[in-house]
């Protein structure tokens, strides 16, 4: 392989990594569990919640996953597509939504895997 093809490859490889990692957080609300790639309970305590969310106005501000989720009216716009369960017992990912972004944060990191 030529020189400039490797330097391609590891731009286009670094360039697709960061992208993803900006958009983690871009979420959007399904209306039907089936649609949807993570099913999500807001508890009441943030103490039983894995994951502490902080609601951004911004998709620009909505990076890395640390629980800065920005709501995209589009499902095409958003990295994950999560449908909100009725049921605490039917969801996979517990969340508290927070009043202030530095407090938003993994408090189980063994789901962050769902974000990714």
């Amino acid at each position: 392989m030529g020189m400039n093809f490797k330097i391609f490859i590891t731009l286009l490889f670094s360039t697709s990594l960061w992208n993803a990692t900006l958009s983690a957080q871009k979420v959007f609300s399904c209306n039907s569990r089936y649609d949807a790639d993570i099913r999500v309970f807001v508890t009441n305590n943030r103490y039983d919640a894995d994951l502490l969310v902080y609601k951004v106005t911004g998709q620009y501000d909505a990076e890395g996953n640390k629980g800065l989720w920005y709501f995209s009216e589009n499902k095409y716009d958003a990295k994950k597509s999560i449908w909100f369960s009725e049921s605490r017992y039917d969801a996979e990912l517990l969340i508290f939504f927070v009043n202030n972004r530095y407090e938003a944060g993994w408090r189980d990191k063994q789901k962050i895997h769902l974000l990714y």
